[in-house]
């Protein structure tokens, strides 16, 4: 396997040198109980290290997780090496993975039962102080996050976030698959239609004083596509208003584009059901309701006062017209 790094950060902001690697085989947070006793190849960051009565540990993170590194000091080059370590170097370690001794086991990661000797250790890029922490606790504000993204997309409840949203993006895909639905791509540069806010425009360099207007929603398609005879399909589309910010959505967003002919309002809801169902299940690991529940807007309204109720509200709407009725 080839691998491309392009990882750390200089003292003037820039990113720091270009490696190739060869042979990685195996990821930080993949290490466990079955590779103990084989030779490995690890490669990521170092997220901490710790001299602990002469013996060396280092906490090596890749987007999968960590795991524990020990480095010996019987190898006293290895050793001497180990101690110029410091947070967020990007190295390559190759060794041995082993189990680690009664007691000093971590049930609170992954990789908790073994750790990782070193053998050899190349240091791929070194990392100049950070302008904050990679951890889920840093408390650093927005601007400076923002200022420093690249860092900002190596904290944990960041990597979560992306993993979650490609988690229920692909059960999404994977069910309207099963249902028979086809995923087509649609321009982006299209001509501007009348909708519910402005577009944003493109202006086109082969055309001088014409321009393209990003779509805010794929409309103009969804008819041509169901003309053709397309008659279940879907994407995960990208749109793009020109207006005013809301609580839930910002000038650029994606949502789920669903186009069916030849249907009803029951098969509409079947279909979304089962992939709001399987993205559920994808990443919340807990049961989805099967089936699900269906009230009336009559009932919604007359419990609840909106058509779109959260269910887990307790104090549900009573009428008490009777009981009033000849109150003064």
């Amino acid at each position: 396997m080839r691998i491309i790094t392009m990882s750390s950060w200089n003292v003037d902001g820039d990113f720091g040198m270009l490696h190739v690697l060869m042979e990685r085989t195996l990821y930080c947070g993949d290490v466990r109980k079955d590779h103990v006793g084989k030779k490995q190849t690890l490669c990521g960051w170092v997220h901490s290290r710790r001299d602990h009565g002469g013996v060396l540990f280092c906490d090596l993170r890749d987007r999968t997780g960590l795991v524990q590194v020990v480095f010996h000091p019987e190898r006293k080059e290895l050793f001497t090496q180990a101690q110029n370590l410091g947070s967020e170097f990007v190295i390559s370690v190759t060794g041995n993975v082993v189990l680690r001794p009664e007691g000093t086991r971590n049930a609170n990661i992954g990789t908790g039962d073994v750790e990782f000797e070193a053998e050899t250790l190349d240091i791929l890029n070194t990392c100049q102080p950070l302008p904050f922490e990679i951890s889920e606790y840093s408390d650093v504000g927005e601007d400076v996050r923002l200022r420093y993204r690249f860092l900002d997309l190596r904290r944990p409840p960041i990597q979560r976030n992306i993993q979650t949203r490609h988690t229920v993006t692909q059960a999404i895909r994977q069910s309207l698959t099963e249902q028979g639905f086809l995923e087509i791509e649609t321009p982006f540069l299209t001509k501007s239609t009348p909708e519910g806010a402005r577009d944003f425009l493109v202006p086109s360099r082969l055309s001088p004083g014409e321009f393209y207007a990003l779509p805010q929603s794929p409309q103009l398609f969804k008819q041509l596509l169901m003309v053709a005879g397309y008659d279940k399909y879907y994407q995960v589309a990208r749109c793009f208003r020109d207006e005013d910010l809301r609580a839930d959505r910002q000038p650029e967003f994606t949502q789920i584009d669903l186009e069916m002919s030849f249907a009803g309002e029951t098969d509409v809801m079947a279909v979304v059901e089962k992939f709001v169902g399987n993205s559920f299940t994808s990443t919340v690991k807990a049961p989805f309701p099967n089936p699900v529940p269906h009230i009336s807007y009559d009932e919604a309204m007359a419990r609840f006062g909106s058509d779109a109720p959260d269910m887990r509200y307790g104090m549900e709407l009573t009428d008490v017209s009777d009981i009033v009725k000849a109150s003064g």
